[in-house]
């Protein structure tokens, strides 16, 4: 890790939504300077339009290329520089591609090595139509773009838990036939790999939720009681199925570090009803560290200056977190010391072991007769 600031760079997302408002507000306070180096991934026009709009004092730098990022500023990346329409509080397929312009922009930068994190701002996934793509989240772009064949998933935190979703944000219907043992799994190995590389936990607690009420039906006995047993088995320390209501209720979720839920209102009612905010996530299991609020665009109130942005600057605090603890895990795996001790104590037991030979064949040589003494 060298010795610059960490670069953060913040995509402005849905251009008629709540970004900006959050971006300024978040690095209005000094401090985040001092802590790390923002770089907006945005429009200088749709930016200078909203810091009017919303009356904030807001001063950022335009920059066209990683040349010209300075710390101490608010650097602003050029991602367009033609028109496009500010409707605050109405989304329009217009602001969504402004959304995934600046995305497309800061995933070729992050190729190049131009800053280390990305904080991402809300956007709609209400299908964003991009050239002959459909951008329908922020998880399966990344995934597309970065992925490398993996599978990511979305961890959503708070001051009380750490929630990874079998089947999330998907209808009921969709959600129950991705509910497979073989899914469940996979998304517990990610939980406790993330939990241990990005949030430094030694040995995590993983509780699995159950699909019924009682969590006791069918789906608990064939699929998901067989998931926590090989979990167990792979060395995982994953405990249930557990009751939802109880599980929530009783604060039992108190007693561990992650949690599995099986879907997606089953995770966020009682994550919600918990958090003191809106709490943030992470995208994991990508070798990009993104972090984003749980914010919605937000139209209904977009442009009035209401939202509270601490939820923006949790997200930035966070990804510097997970940035520094993957460095901090994988640095001494990188280059492991040769086990030059067991060499040493080879060749000195070598030499030890050789040492009544050479003496014997001394003792063997001076026993025989010499030529002329025959």
């Amino acid at each position: 890790m060298n010795n610059r600031k960490i670069r953060v760079a913040l995509t402005h997302g849905d251009t008629n939504g709540i970004g900006y408002e959050l971006i300024f507000k978040t690095f209005a306070a000094p401090e985040m300077l001092e802590l790390c180096t923002p770089i907006i991934y945005g429009s200088p026009k749709i930016a200078a339009y909203h810091r009017k709009a919303l009356d904030i004092q807001a001063n950022f730098s335009i920059i066209n290329t990683a040349d010209e990022v300075c710390d101490g500023r608010i650097n602003l990346m050029t991602c367009f520089d033609d028109e496009v329409k500010v409707e605050l509080g109405t989304p329009t397929e217009e602001s969504g591609q402004a959304a995934v312009r600046a995305l497309d922009r800061a995933m070729t930068d992050y190729r190049e090595g131009v800053y280390d994190v990305l904080v991402a701002a809300p956007m709609s996934a209400d299908g964003i139509k991009f050239g002959n793509l459909t951008f329908d989240s922020l998880e399966n772009y990344l995934q597309t773009c970065l992925g490398e064949g993996k599978q990511t998933t979305t961890l959503y935190l708070n001051d009380f838990m750490h929630v990874a979703v079998v089947a999330d944000d998907q209808p009921l219907k969709a959600a129950m036939e991705n509910i497979t043992l073989e899914n469940i799994v996979h998304k517990a190995a990610i939980l406790y790999l993330t939990l241990k590389r990005d949030l430094r936990v030694a040995n995590p607690r993983i509780a699995v939720l159950g699909l019924n009420p009682k969590a006791d039906g069918a789906e608990e006995q064939e699929i998901i009681r067989p998931a926590v047993a090989k979990l167990s088995d792979a060395g995982m320390c994953a405990f249930g199925p557990y009751a939802a209501e109880t599980f929530f209720g009783s604060n039992e979720y108190d007693a561990f570090d992650g949690i599995i839920a099986m879907y997606h209102d089953q995770a966020m009612l009682p994550f919600k009803t918990l958090s003191l905010e809106e709490g943030v996530s992470t995208i994991a299991n990508l070798p990009i560290v993104c972090t984003k609020t749980n914010y919605t665009p937000m139209f209904e109130v977009a442009g009035q200056g209401v939202i509270n942005e601490n939820p923006l600057r949790q997200a930035v605090y966070l990804a510097i977190d997970i940035y520094r603890n993957r460095f901090n895990y994988d640095e001494p795996m990188k280059n492991p010391l040769p086990k030059l001790y067991h060499e040493r104590r080879e060749d000195r037991g070598k030499g030890r072991f050789n040492a009544p030979k050479r003496q014997m064949k001394g003792e063997q040589q001076a026993s025989q007769p010499k030529k002329d003494e025959k």
